[in-house]
């Protein structure tokens, strides 16, 4: 094989077990006779507890234990979910069951454990429960009924970066000035599996089993929660039915299981139900930022100011206050050359879920406000958006680049790529398409977005190598599947390195006894941080297999070459496979190079870049919107399976069709979550998707030795605007200036009637 792979087409090896439904999930895995768990949760927003009484239902039958806050504080657990701050953040105490208050619908008041499902169902209703109302603040705005004492305005932060003197003075001085505000729209991630865990004791140790992103973050956790030496914590992760980041951080319910498990001696299980998840599952995006962009007389930028408001929910999710400040600003400014910028982003707290990272987590939302921003600025100022954009691209002779917010792009070549999708798109054929579709009474609109995205995550990665007794090897690893198909790639990139047949190595993800330390799936960090500890491994595996091949054999280690498949002996037809020499090290008693252990940690991240362009069809009697054609061009550096990636890229743009077209996650005036189910949360179907086309137009990395940058967000980053901009194409000539997501048939038909002069 060529070094670092031949970009190989390989199909998944996990898909066997997951169609033949043999995957292996937390619920499948529960022990046998585990007691059930189930929370009862509010059924208001906001809301002093008057009387919480749980003597019927502990007398319940079947009922093992029944828990409230109060409980946990007596058994002297730490009793509160931790999540981090930015500066001059606002931190508030976040109780694993509400603590005199609760502050959204479906917060858990109470678990009740039990014998079964239902009779923890039935004991749940036996629990008295009442409450005094309070003001509820449904919307993100400072101001209003305090959520918490902390934030008596709900402000939890309040964030800038950038010279604001700067940006307001060279907009004052710009030849035009363009304004907009983009609403980016509230999404539950709806992962196939909802949450869910199982903890036991097991020889003296609390082990718990949970559907997650990593697991070395719960067990420190976990450890800190009962004042535990960490080495007395097994977290554990088996197959997951997708993250999407909300699985990425600690929840209470994980908490609470472990604390019923270690109080009663027995298995306790959870598994959250759909409209459970709905309610409770963090949230995604939910903001409005207000963009100015300032050009000269020749259409280059001279300033970019970004005002946002963000709905933080009711509480501080693990991440949530990072999400739209620092994140959103590792690519404010995307691609285009300019340094005078601001960011300025107030975190709201409001008595809905919580939000955190979503596919994405702040990238998406930085480029859709960007790329919205660029394309008004176009027809404002009646440039061609592709010019707009090539005009103010940062050029290949400008890299590496440090940005207006610090971040150091290594490569790129925007124009190439652009090139690339304007002849993949088939740009020059619209207008043909267009008239097409007007014949046929229907508007058709192109929207492009041309997308960079941070690699985010821990830099520090670890892999291990052990070749076992039975003829195969394990690849321990510190990322973890949500169904990306790791298993396959990690396995392709070790067989690449050493000759080994990949079908002879099992990757082994998810289980803190068996690899020390690991970074965790998330910000599409694990193939470049994973593969580069597993090139280092394989590197020291090499050299240790050498030294002893060419003791054994005694000759001069210089004689002895490895080609990335067999070591070679010089003026010789000798020839060893990487399993022979495992084999002869076995039988003498080398058991110390049957299995090395590397970490290593990335110097910098690489920048995954690309243009979507999509195309859309609206029916002008109802509305509807149908997005007819979509084209992809990545710069995502080497690949190492192209369908992977493809597979990576048409997921990510089908979440942000979805977010466009007809997700959206809506409260009342009372709190109330009224898109908690199917019946009424509008999840993208097949027939909503066009056939997607992915081209890779690859500029590799300096950042790693593989020259890969990640993919696993890079659809939903781009496919935002491109979509939006598409929608606000085609409704251009029909008077319509703004449009907000979700594009519903209602929405559209509205913004058409209102438009009519």
């Amino acid at each position: 094989m060529d070094k670092f792979g031949k970009s190989q087409p390989v199909k998944r090896v996990e898909d066997a077990r997951f169609l033949r439904g043999t995957g292996q999930y937390v619920d499948d895995q529960a022990p046998e006779g585990a007691l059930f768990a189930w929370f009862l949760r509010s059924p208001v927003a906001h809301a002093l507890v008057t009387e919480l009484d749980l003597s019927d239902a502990r007398e319940a039958e079947g009922v093992h234990a029944v828990y409230c806050q109060q409980d946990l504080l007596d058994a002297g657990v730490k009793a509160t979910v931790s999540a981090a701050t930015v500066k001059d953040g606002v931190r508030v105490r976040r109780p694993v069951l509400a603590e005199g208050r609760v502050r959204y619908v479906g917060e858990a008041l109470a678990m009740v454990v039990a014998e079964s499902i239902a009779a923890a169902r039935d004991a749940a209703e036996l629990i008295g429960f009442d409450f005094d109302d309070l003001p509820v603040q449904a919307a993100p705005v400072v101001g209003g009924a305090p959520v918490h004492e902390a934030a008596p305005d709900n402000l939890a932060y309040d964030f800038e970066k950038g010279d604001g003197a700067a940006v307001e003075a060279a907009l004052a001085a710009s030849a035009h000035v363009v304004e907009c505000e983009v609403v980016d729209n509230r999404v539950i991630a709806n992962s196939l599996e909802p949450r869910g865990c199982w903890a036991q004791i097991t020889d003296g140790r609390l082990h718990m089993d949970f559907t997650g992103q990593g697991v070395w973050g719960l067990k420190s956790e976990l450890a800190k929660f009962f004042a535990l030496d960490p080495e007395q914590v097994r977290v554990t992760t088996p197959d997951v039915g997708g993250g999407f980041g909300m699985k990425g951080m600690n929840y209470p319910e994980y908490f609470a299981v472990a604390h019923a498990t270690r109080d009663l001696g027995r298995p306790v299980r959870w598994m959250s139900d759909r409209s459970e998840a709905m309610q409770t599952d963090n949230a995604g995006r939910d903001l409005v930022s207000l963009c100015r962009l300032g050009f000269d007389a020749d259409f280059r930028l001279t300033a970019y100011a970004v005002d946002t408001v963000s709905n933080l929910g009711a509480y501080n999710a693990p991440f949530a206050q990072f999400i739209q400040s620092e994140l959103f600003a590792k690519v404010l400014m995307g691609t285009y050359d300019l340094q005078t910028t601001l960011l300025r982003v107030k975190g709201v707290f409001t008595n809905t879920t919580p939000v955190d990272a979503y596919r994405g987590a702040g990238r998406p939302e930085a480029i859709f406000a960007l790329e919205r921003a660029m394309d008004q600025a176009a027809r404002a100022l009646g440039v061609d958006p592709w010019e707009l954009r090539r005009r103010n691209f940062i050029r290949q002779d400008q890299f590496p680049y440090r940005s207006a917010t610090g971040e150091m792009y290594d490569v790129g070549d925007f124009h190439k790529v652009l090139a690339r999708c304007e002849a993949e798109s088939d740009r020059s054929g619209f207008e043909a398409r267009r008239a097409t579709s007007a014949a046929a009474g229907k508007l058709r609109g192109q929207g492009l977005c041309y997308y960079i995205e941070s690699i985010l995550g821990d830099p520090e990665e670890t892999a291990a190598v052990e070749f076992t007794a039975a003829g195969r090897v394990n690849l321990f690893v510190g990322t973890q599947s949500n169904g990306q198909g790791h298993e396959t790639v990690y396995a392709q990139f070790l067989a690449d390195q050493t000759g080994i047949d990949a079908a002879l190595i099992d990757v082994i993800q998810g289980d803190s006894d068996r690899i020390a330390k690991g970074g965790g799936t998330g910000g599409s960090r694990s193939v470049t941080t994973q593969n580069t500890a597993t090139l280092a491994t394989a590197g020291a595996l090499v050299d240790g297999f050498a030294a002893f091949l060419a003791q054994a054999l005694g000759i001069a280690p210089e004689k002895l070459q490895f080609d990335d498949e067999n070591y070679r002996i010089a003026d010789s037809n000798m020839v060893f496979s990487m399993m022979d020499v495992a084999e002869q090290a076995r039988e003498a008693g080398r058991d110390d190079l049957l299995k090395v252990t590397r970490t290593t940690t990335l110097d910098g991240r690489s920048y995954p870049n690309g243009a979507h362009v999509a195309e859309v069809e609206i029916d002008p009697e109802t509305g509807a919107v149908k997005v007819d054609r979509y084209v992809v061009v990545d710069d995502l550096g080497n690949l190492i399976n192209p369908m992977l990636v493809e597979g990576q890229i048409h997921g990510g743009v089908v979440q942000g069709i979805g977010q466009a077209i007809s997700e959206h996650t809506v409260y009342d005036e009372e709190g109330q979550l009224l898109t908690a189910s199917f019946m009424d949360y509008g999840l993208p179907r097949a027939a909503d998707v066009p056939f997607v086309k992915f081209v890779s137009e690859p500029v590799p990395s300096t950042a790693n030795a593989m020259g890969m940058k990640g993919c696993g967000e890079a659809g939903t980053v781009g496919a935002l605007a491109a979509v939006a901009n598409a929608v606000t194409d085609a409704l251009w000539d029909q008077g319509v200036r703004r449009i907000d997501m979700p594009f519903t048939p209602q929405r559209v038909w509205k913004a058409m009637t209102d438009a009519t002069p």
